[in-house]
C-alpha cells in the first residue's frame, strides 16, 4: 500500500511533535508547520494526502488557509479547534473542511479520524455509470460533478453526501445515516454538522439554494434527493 502523507499545522510545538510521533508510528510521512504562511507554502509544495489544521494560527489563520486551498485543490482537511463553539465548527465545515476535532483530544483519535477520511476519499471506486439529476451529472469514477457541463468543486465529504443521496432518489436518510455512510463513523452531536455540508451542496448545485429542487429537507428526519430528476 502506498505510504500516506500528512501535514500537521499548529502553533503548539509540543502538540505537533506529539501528533508527529503518533502518525509516524502509523506509517505516515509527516510534514509540520507552526504558522499559517509556512503551512500554506508547505501544503502547496508537498501536496500531502491530508491536512491536520489548527484554526488559531499566527500569520494566517486556519479559516483563511482552508478557503485558499479549497480554491486550488480537493485535499482533505481535518480542523483542530480549542473552541467549543458550534458556530466555529460549522464555519469550518462550510468553507471546506471535511471534519473537526475539538481540543483537548487523544492523538489516537486524530490518527483514527485521518485514516477514516482517507479511506473514503482515497479508496478504489467501483466502476459505475454517472448519476444525473437534471443538469447536474455526478461521475463516480472520475470523482467529478458538473452542472450545465461546467465543473463544480466539491470537498470529499460533500461529494460522498451527494453520491449517497443521488444513488437512492426519494429515499430519506437521517443525519446519523448520512454521517455513518459519508464519514465512516459517527459520534454524539456530529449529525447537526451535516446541515452545513448540505447548505454548501445546495449553494453549489441548486439554481436557488433557498428553494432547492434537488436536495430536499424532510423535517424532523433528514434529507433526500428528489426523485424522477431525469424525466
Amino acid at each position: 500500500m502506498t505510504q500516506k502523507s500528512v501535514l500537521i499545522v499548529d502553533d503548539d510545538i509540543k502538540l505537533v511533535e506529539l501528533l508527529e510521533l503518533y502518525f509516524q508510528k502509523d506509517g505516515f510521512i509527516v510534514y509540520t508547520a507552526n504558522d499559517g504562511l509556512t503551512a500554506l507554502k508547505t501544503a502547496r509544495e508537498k501536496k500531502t494526502d491530508i491536512l491536520v489544521l489548527d484554526l488559531m494560527l499566527p500569520g494566517m489563520d486556519g479559516w483563511d488557509i482552508c478557503r485558499t486551498l479549497r480554491r486550488e485543490s480537493e485535499v482533505p482537511i481535518l480542523m483542530l479547534t480549542a473552541r467549543d463553539e458550534e458556530s466555529d465548527r460549522l464555519i469550518g465545515l462550510e468553507i471546506g473542511a471535511d471534519d473537526y476535532v475539538t481540543k483537548p483530544f487523544s492523538p489516537k483519535e486524530v490518527v483514527a479520524r485521518v485514516k477514516a477520511i482517507l479511506r473514503r476519499t482515497k479508496g478504489i471506486t467501483v466502476k459505475t455509470q454517472p448519476l444525473q439529476m437534471g443538469d447536474v451529472v455526478i461521475n463516480i469514477e472520475q470523482h467529478q460533478v458538473t452542472k450545465d457541463g461546467q465543473p463544480i468543486e466539491l470537498t470529499p465529504t460533500e461529494f460522498k453526501i451527494l453520491e449517497l443521496l443521488a444513488s437512492s432518489p426519494g429515499r430519506v436518510f437521517s443525519r446519523l445515516q448520512i454521517v455513518e455512510q459519508a464519514q465512516g463513523y459517527s459520534f454524539e452531536g456530529y449529525e447537526r454538522t451535516i446541515d452545513a455540508h448540505v447548505k454548501n451542496l445546495r449553494r453549489k448545485i441548486e439554481d436557488n439554494p433557498k428553494d432547492p429542487i434537488f436536495i430536499q429537507t424532510v423535517y424532523g428526519v433528514g434529507y433526500r434527493m428528489a426523485g424522477n430528476q431525469n424525466e
